[in-house]
């Protein structure tokens, strides 16, 4: 199906104004080519209440929304595409706090299910894994650790970044939640992300040694007069930083990067 998103806000609530506008959208991405049951593959149905349809050849009842986000949700499919037309036109990234309040939605804690819902639903199956030049790192989320040290973790979340070189800037961008600094632990974070033959430049941390044996090529950097990582600073203690522990706990990232746009969450 060739692409077929609002471009505008005006477009948006022109296109989808009502329920059923939102409800054949969802059919039109579901089956493209027609309708098929997924219990006898015939090609017939009918409209039936509460959004279902009914096979013409065995009569099974299927929803649009069945295995997608919106399964077994109470509220209306029109609030659903608002949070994520919201969401995906944030320049600086949305909030639950300011997803609640655009949407008036009387809960904070449906805000904040629905704003994980959707970032697991952007992070595209099966990206490509960082290549060329590679940065390897990892810090603590939510604030600066005062007892621990040689990269102990006692409150707060250790995360790993790995940042793709493109020509003098950042290029793409993985994060992952680990559960410690150890060899073990960062490598395997390396291999998830980044393909093999890549340059992967990282500090001294005895973690990263032996790169070369999962074909890497490993430059290494010591730095000198850091005894504090400065990406906390990023995401200090308080609400931001227990808010991006919960979301990498969750698997997911506040950059968990190329998340795509609207019509990802759709298609």
């Amino acid at each position: 199906m060739a692409e077929d998103y609002p471009r505008t806000l005006l477009e948006f609530e022109d296109r989808f104004a009502t329920e059923q506008a939102c409800r054949d959208y969802l059919i039109q991405l579901r089956w493209s080519h027609g309708f098929v049951c997924p219990r006898c593959a015939a090609g017939t149905a009918w409209a039936a209440t509460r959004g279902r349809l009914v096979c013409g050849g065995c009569r099974h009842q299927t929803s649009v929304t069945a295995g997608t986000i919106f399964q077994d949700t109470r509220k209306p499919l029109r609030l659903w595409f608002r949070a994520m037309w919201y969401v995906t036109s944030q320049k600086n990234g949305a909030s639950a706090m300011g997803l609640q309040r655009v949407l008036d939605l009387g809960s904070y804690l449906t805000a904040w299910t629905w704003l994980h819902k959707l970032r697991r639903a952007m992070v595209r199956p099966g990206r490509d894994r960082l290549s060329g030049r590679v940065e390897v790192d990892e810090t603590y989320v939510g604030g600066e650790e005062p007892e621990a040290h040689a990269r102990q973790i006692l409150r707060k979340s250790l995360v790993a970044i790995a940042a793709q070189e493109d020509e003098r800037g950042i290029g793409r961008i993985r994060m992952a939640r680990i559960p410690d600094a150890s060899a073990a632990s960062l490598q395997q974070f390396i291999r998830g992300t980044i393909e093999p033959g890549s340059v992967v430049h990282t500090d001294g941390w005895e973690g990263y040694r032996s790169l070369e044996k999962n074909r890497y090529r490993h430059e290494v950097t010591i730095l000198r007069g850091h005894g504090k990582d400065a990406a906390i600073e990023l995401l200090p203690a308080g609400s931001s930083g227990r808010w991006a522990a919960k979301t990498l706990a969750a698997g997911n990232s506040p950059r968990i990067c190329e998340w795509e746009s609207f019509g990802l969450l759709l298609g």
